[in-house]
């Protein structure tokens, strides 16, 4: 015989509350209420009902998640459980004596990345646009902040003075998405830019880093690309062609590089809760033929279960991987 349901908290996932018998009625009768659909809640299943109300921009303010934890406790807030499900594990010292450089680190999977490699000894090189986010990266970590357009060569020997004489790794994580715009509707600026941000950057930090990893004989960089690497039917033909030629980067890299010491490697997100696309206006032709599509994406990720392959394949862990394209997508490239 089964007992009495967990009791629920924000730190319960998504998953929780929807098979708890009363929890599950009040999350979707909330998100109804909201204008959604409570199918939007699948993919957020394996969520802290916390971090989805963090992700959600103000739509869901911690204060009506308080006051659903209340109503499906009596009108008590019970004592804090801690979150279930995965929980990120620090392998220490791992990136002790390594500097590493990691784009994208003011939020998402790159802010993630950076905060796992300074808690396991790394030196991190924190590199984005958005300062104020480097600041409290740094504040937390003490990660070094380098606010850096990293389409600009500039930007580049801004981000090479900050790492010093020696790079350990890199981690191309900054990127950009398109609007699922389709070929005969994608604009040349939109082209541009998503292959400024997506290939051009990310070629250019390889070329950067690669004299002192040859130097030093070793080094190891992880490019992050997206399951649009693996098929046509995950967004626009920019994003998609970007990230393919990502892959191509990171093979050709593999290749010529391997022999010398030194490991390129991708990792493949699928869906993640990261806000990564900005308030696009959507193609309407792109979105309506991948809705179908979307659909099957299994159940969303959390940048900290990204940056747990990322800083796999940098560590010496991956130490017999090169060349790997890595998806970290929840079994979705093989449906």
């Amino acid at each position: 015989m089964s007992g009495s349901p967990r009791p629920l908290s924000a730190g319960s996932t998504v998953g929780d509350w929807l098979d708890h018998p009363e929890g599950g009625a009040l999350l979707r009768e909330l998100i109804t209420e909201g204008g959604a659909d409570p199918a939007v809640l699948a993919p957020a299943r394996g969520l802290p009902l916390r971090q989805l109300a963090e992700l959600s921009q103000g739509r869901l303010p911690d204060e009506v998640v308080q006051g659903l934890v209340r109503r499906v406790n009596g009108g008590l807030l019970p004592e804090e459980q801690p979150e279930s499900g995965w929980r990120e594990r620090i392998v220490p010292d791992r990136f002790t004596g390594r500097t590493v450089v990691v784009t994208g680190a003011a939020s998402g999977i790159g802010r993630a990345t950076a905060a796992r490699i300074a808690a396991e000894g790394g030196r991190v090189v924190a590199v984005d646009l958005a300062a104020d986010g480097l600041t409290s990266l740094a504040q937390e970590t003490g990660a070094a902040p380098v606010p850096a357009d990293i389409t600009d060569p500039a930007g580049v020997e801004r981000i090479l003075a900050a790492a010093g004489d020696r790079v350990d790794g890199l981690a191309n994580v900054a990127g950009v998405s398109d609007d699922f715009s389709p070929a005969h509707e994608v604009g040349d600026e939109m082209w541009r830019r998503v292959f400024a941000v997506n290939v051009d950057a990310t070629m250019r930090l390889i070329r950067a880093v690669l004299p002192s990893m040859l130097d030093a004989g070793r080094g190891s960089v992880v490019n992050v690309a997206s399951e649009a690497a693996l098929r046509g039917s995950a967004a626009g033909v920019a994003y998609t062609a970007s990230k393919h030629a990502v892959v191509g980067i990171t093979r050709n890299c593999a290749f010529m590089y391997g022999p010398r010491g030194l490991r390129f490697n991708t990792v493949a997100p699928g869906g993640v809760a990261t806000g990564i696309a900005r308030d696009l206006q959507w193609s309407e032709f792109g979105s309506e033929r991948l809705r179908e599509f979307h659909r099957l994406i299994p159940p969303i990720a959390t940048a900290q279960h990204l940056a747990a392959s990322i800083t796999f394949l940098l560590s010496d862990d991956g130490v017999n991987i090169n060349g790997a394209v890595l998806p970290s997508d929840g079994g979705w490239s093989v449906q």
